[in-house]
């Protein structure tokens, strides 16, 4: 029971993390290429992913597809923190990889336990009788 309600707040944790980035990325896309060396429509699609895929892992719909979504943001994340930016694991000013890697570690965890019991998914599955989606 204490680790569905730890895997809850985990879930709520990553939606707020990435809605409220997702947020700021697809509602000024011109500001965030610049931040981060990207154009403003790739800035725009990475603002959308993080937060349709926040939202997913937060609710439990599509959730191990979300987690996956996030943890690949998370990757290219880390590789610009590694090979672009040479930030370092902690970075200057906390500004390091090891945020972006304790986030792909618990999307990890949110990939292969869909979410734990209390997710939308499972009541859709269990209302509508569609096994199926549950295995997305």
């Amino acid at each position: 029971m204490i680790t569905d309600i730890a895997l809850l707040l985990l879930r709520f944790l990553v939606m707020i993390v990435f809605v409220w980035s997702g947020w700021g990325h697809a509602k000024d896309p011109v500001a965030s290429g610049k931040d981060l060396g990207f154009s403003p429509a790739l800035a725009r699609l990475l603002g959308i992913v993080e937060l349709l895929a926040g939202l997913g892992v937060g609710f439990g719909v599509l959730t191990r597809l979300s987690a996956l979504g996030l943890m690949i943001t998370m990757l290219g994340a880390m590789h610009r923190k590694i090979f672009v930016w040479k930030s370092g694991f902690w970075g200057k000013g906390s500004q390091g990889w090891h945020y972006d890697l304790i986030f792909f570690a618990i999307n990890l965890l949110i990939l292969g336990t869909a979410g734990g019991p209390w997710t939308l998914t499972r009541l859709l599955v269990r209302v509508t009788g569609w096994q199926w989606l549950g295995r997305l």
